[in-house]
């Protein structure tokens, strides 16, 4: 198994990767044994991942990453860099390696202050790998600091830096950045793909695979979420009851506060799984005993943590509810597709009798409405709205149509 089983449907984009990855392993030892350095390469100091969400932005830029790290023995033979089983690729894999830095948003931006060591430890020589990487996997949430910091950084990059930033089109990156890095768009995946990599990997079966693929349409961490999770399940199939319950103002309220408190709910838990992990794991390396005080001088950094944690949880709960926005646009769009007679097949196919009750009691305008209103409920997070305000002013559009 190589790196680049990892990327579903994404055979060109993973064809680009392995070139690129075979120029730079060839670069690097000519230069570790003092030869001549190839007159044309396919590799780059800085690459642009776009494309639509589920489509494995991230899971490229890392597959590339661990590519770029493979220290096999066969890549002397002959071998193509990226085995999947060497330290390299695996512990870039993981997110472990030493060498390749991962940058997120914790919040709705990423700060300047979050990008500022990871900016000049840019600009430093690989501790013990073959390249010092930074992957960047939200770069549409830089904001104008920390987009201007990064610039600078890929403007005039070290010798053996490589930045990958991950975003969902060219346009949501800064003009001056995306000109000087090679951009790769990746495609949603087929449902028929992502269904065979669930059987494959995940050891699914075959029907729940394709169900849960043709569901999420091609999004594949959410197909295996939804494949391996009963939770998940439960959750969308609460979402999807939704648009049958709106026949009066106070079940809107009430289907409202519901989807914002699951939200509230799933952040809680995996904020309760991570948090307390990660204080401890400060206050040890700030040389507190265990259970004792923190030393003198150190209260401002476990506030930083604290402050970084809280907005975590936001996002995670934006998040949360940004699933369940993409669950009832998907509902729709089916029962639009109904009500215009179209062939393209059902993906909420578990709850036809809703989609055929609310097809043949509305019109297709009053659905392309309803749509309408889930995305703006989006925009509406987006722009910071209290998420229960957003969602109370959605669902009373739904009830409307």
């Amino acid at each position: 198994m190589t790196v680049w089983d990892d990327l579903v449907g994404q055979e060109r984009v993973s064809a680009v990767l392995d070139a690129a990855a075979r120029d730079a392993d060839a670069l690097v030892t000519a230069a570790a044994q003092d030869r001549p350095l190839p007159e044309a390469s396919k590799m780059t100091h800085a690459w642009l991942f776009t494309g639509p969400p589920g489509a494995g932005r991230n899971q490229a830029a890392r597959a590339f990453a661990a590519a770029l790290q493979c220290v096999s023995p066969d890549r002397a033979l002959g071998g193509t860099p990226g085995c999947g089983f060497c330290d390299g690729c695996h512990t870039a894999l993981l997110g472990t390696h030493a060498d390749v830095n991962t940058v997120a948003a914790v919040g709705a931006e990423i700060l300047v202050k979050d990008m500022r060591d990871t900016v000049r430890k840019s600009f430093t020589s690989p501790a013990n790998g073959r390249w010092q990487i930074i992957l960047v996997e939200d770069a549409e949430r830089l904001n104008e600091k920390s987009a201007n910091a990064v610039l600078k950084a890929v403007e005039e990059p070290a010798p053996r830096t490589v930045w990958l930033l991950c975003a969902p089109s060219v346009e949501d990156v800064l003009p001056t950045i995306r000109s000087r890095c090679r951009h790769l768009n990746l495609s949603t995946p087929s449902v028929e793909a992502v269904a065979d990599m669930l059987v494959r990997r995940d050891g699914v079966e075959p029907a729940v695979a394709a169900a849960v693929a043709r569901a999420t349409q091609g999004h594949v961490d959410r197909a295996r979420r939804l494949a391996t999770d009963p939770a998940a399940r439960e959750r969308r199939a609460a979402v999807l009851k939704l648009p049958l319950r709106l026949d009066e103002v106070g079940a809107c309220l009430k289907a409202a506060q519901e989807l914002v408190d699951a939200a509230a709910e799933d952040a809680k838990q995996l904020a309760e799984e991570r948090d307390g992990k990660e204080a401890e794991e400060l206050k040890a390396a700030l040389g507190a005993a265990q259970g004792g005080r923190l030393p003198r001088g150190t209260a401002g950094v476990m506030k930083d943590l604290e402050d970084m944690q809280k907005r975590r949880r936001t996002r995670t709960q934006r998040d949360s509810l940004d699933v369940a926005l993409d669950d009832l646009t998907g509902f729709y769009r089916d029962v639009l597709a109904l009500q215009l007679g179209s062939r393209i097949a059902i993906a909420n196919g578990d709850a036809e009798d809703a989609l055929q009750r609310l097809a043949r009691a509305g019109t297709p305008e009053s659905t392309l409405r309803r749509i309408d209103a889930v995305a703006a409920c989006r925009q509406a997070l987006d722009r910071n709205v209290p998420p229960l305000l957003a969602v109370e002013a959605m669902t009373m559009a739904l009830r409307a149509g």
